[in-house]
């Protein structure tokens, strides 16, 4: 449900950097629920008469709101500021910028991944619940079915970890995992994605993965989810060369 922007005033602000307070003031009342996707802000003009700013303050606040995720700003006629929550894609892209810039080599993100998926496999093992493990096996059930007409399946294996990241019922990991499979999608489509025949044995290791944390073979799971991650690293080295 959206909210009620006509019951919605903003205090006047003061500050030396005016822009940073118009955005605070609008994040606290998108944190307190009070503001919701896909609710529409009032124009520029109306923002900066309730806010007692220039129209410029304004823009910048709007501007940096919507680098930072919160809102996107629709041109046109019936255009303005939309409550949007794409925080994680600027998270990701933040991310995945600072390793790109960096020079991040495969052996580090093998590293990283080993250290942190594993981790957050433990967690999904105590937590996972009958819903996980539904969605899990549709994912290997829409890649083996992709797979079987040839192609590739790059995003059910991706989503794969993601969903094991869900599992764990904890946000941070979600958020991490999250961000840290833009950076693995990214290295693959920059050196060539893997081959079907590659794909067809990320999949298998995932149904492997997958049937052990059903049966309660944990140490099995997690020592598959190793082994897995480690052939993906070599794969990773191969396409740095």
């Amino acid at each position: 449900m959206k909210s009620d922007i006509a019951t919605i005033q903003f205090a006047p602000i003061q500050s030396k950097r005016l822009f940073e307070e118009v955005s605070l003031k609008i994040k606290e009342l998108i944190f307190k629920d009070i503001l919701k996707p896909g609710d529409k802000l009032p124009s520029e003009m109306e923002l900066g008469r309730q806010f007692q700013v220039g129209r410029q303050t304004i823009r910048e606040a709007l501007r940096y709101l919507e680098l930072s995720g919160f809102i996107t700003i629709q041109r046109g006629g019936q255009g303005g500021p939309i409550i949007r929550n794409t925080i994680m894609n600027s998270l990701s892209d933040s991310l995945l910028d600072a390793i790109e810039i960096s020079n991040t080599s495969a052996k580090e993100l093998t590293y990283a991944r080993l250290q942190i998926e594993t981790l957050v496999l433990r967690e999904a093992i105590k937590h996972i619940d009958d819903a996980d493990i539904a969605s899990l096996k549709e994912n290997i059930a829409n890649a083996k079915a992709q797979l079987s007409k040839g192609f590739q399946v790059f995003r059910e294996n991706i989503n794969f970890h993601k969903l094991l990241a869900k599992a764990s019922k904890n946000h941070v990991f979600v958020i991490v995992v999250e961000a840290m499979m833009t950076v693995v999608a990214n290295f693959l489509s920059r050196r060539g994605q893997s081959n079907p025949e590659v794909s067809s044995k990320v999949t298998s290791s995932h149904e492997a993965i997958l049937d052990d944390i059903v049966n309660g073979n944990d140490k099995n799971a997690i020592s598959l989810m190793e082994e897995h991650l480690w052939r993906v690293g070599d794969l990773f080295a191969t396409l740095e060369r």
